[in-house]
């Protein structure tokens, strides 16, 4: 009985030494990181390389030519030719107006003719004046010319070669002021681009563009510069230029979204890895860290291209500097860093 006793105080003694080692243990806990340690970074040294200066631009597709079909009053629209979709040749009829008042001045011209005629006799023979004469061929003179516009504008031509792009009326609605019909010229086509007035004097008329299309994804159509206006907006300080492209093919169409690259030629500029680059909360603006003599300082930098995994520096890093490409989040302006072996 007595050692029954004996190992019973033993076992509690065990008892209570295992639990004060457990919170001791606890009380101590793991140990804390020295507030005084250098940050470990990883460092990369940029060299300047050759850079293609491109500017890419976002635009429609339209037509070199862009006709409205329709008559300069309005009329009783009696037939038109044409559907949307259809090539059409220079001088083809393409609509016919209601021809009531064409037939009236045709009368009245042929009349005109015929008086015209007898007068002409008449004055051969000295039956008439001078005067009378030239009055009547006068009247002759005008009813032609009256005849001939009516006649335009009673038998619509088209006056370029290309495709009907847009119908708005059916055959006998009253025409009333908004195009019968679109006719655009298909080959070649053109853009309009805007482009930052600091690249005024680095365009050229005739320099080569590369077009890019949603609707033939992996496919490249070539393009030129064929016009630079001659002024710059004051408001966004750019100015358009418009880019011609063949398209013998006919696979661009007006209303097509492309994009366009120009490309400015080459420069040396910086390239770092995109890992550098830093972004200031509360601001637009973009930093690197730059490593020197054991600390690393802020230094604000000018993006240019995205190249893959890389940015284009236009300033903010000097060729040959030391940057830091890992271990950014605990570093700050000034502060010394271990670089990584």
């Amino acid at each position: 009985m007595k050692a029954f006793r004996i190992l019973g105080i033993a076992l509690c003694s065990m008892l209570i030494m295992a639990c004060g080692q457990k919170k001791q243990t606890a009380a101590v806990g793991p140990m804390a990181p020295d507030p005084n340690a250098k940050p470990l970074v990883k460092l990369a040294e940029v060299v300047e390389e050759p850079v293609d200066q491109l500017l890419v631009y976002s635009a429609t597709i339209v037509g070199e030519v862009k006709n409205n079909i329709a008559p300069s009053a309005p009329g009783r629209i009696s037939k038109i030719k044409v559907e949307v979709g259809d090539n059409v040749k220079k001088g083809q009829i393409l609509v016919e107006m209601d021809e009531t008042t064409l037939s009236q001045q045709e009368m009245q011209l042929k009349n005109l003719e015929t008086e015209f005629n007898r007068i002409d006799q008449l004055y051969q023979v000295g039956g008439v004046s001078k005067s009378e004469w030239d009055n009547v061929k006068l009247q002759l003179e005008v009813a032609r010319k009256s005849f001939q516009t009516l006649k335009e504008n009673t038998r619509l031509e088209s006056p370029i070669e290309g495709v009907v792009t847009a119908r708005n009326y059916d055959n006998g609605d009253l025409y009333s002021g908004q195009a019968i019909l679109v006719v655009q010229k298909m080959a070649p086509v053109k853009l309009t681009i805007n482009v930052s007035e600091q690249y005024y004097s680095k365009v050229k008329k005739g320099d080569e563009v590369s077009i890019e299309l949603d609707a033939y994804p992996g496919e490249t159509f070539k393009g030129k510069v064929s016009l630079i206006y001659p002024t710059v907006d004051a408001m966004t300080h750019t100015f358009p230029v418009e880019l011609n492209v063949a398209n013998e093919d006919l696979k661009l169409r007006p209303g097509m979204f492309a994009r366009a690259t120009l490309n400015l030629g080459t420069l040396n500029h910086v390239v770092v890895p995109d890992l550098a680059i830093d972004k200031r909360a509360g601001s637009g603006d973009r930093f690197v860290y730059v490593y020197k003599d054991g600390k690393v300082r802020y230094s604000k930098v000018e993006l240019g291209q995205r190249l893959g995994d890389r940015y284009e520096l236009l300033s903010g890093v000097e060729n040959g500097a030391q940057i830091v490409i890992a271990g950014l989040a605990k570093l700050a302006d000034g502060k010394e860093v271990e670089v990584e072996k």
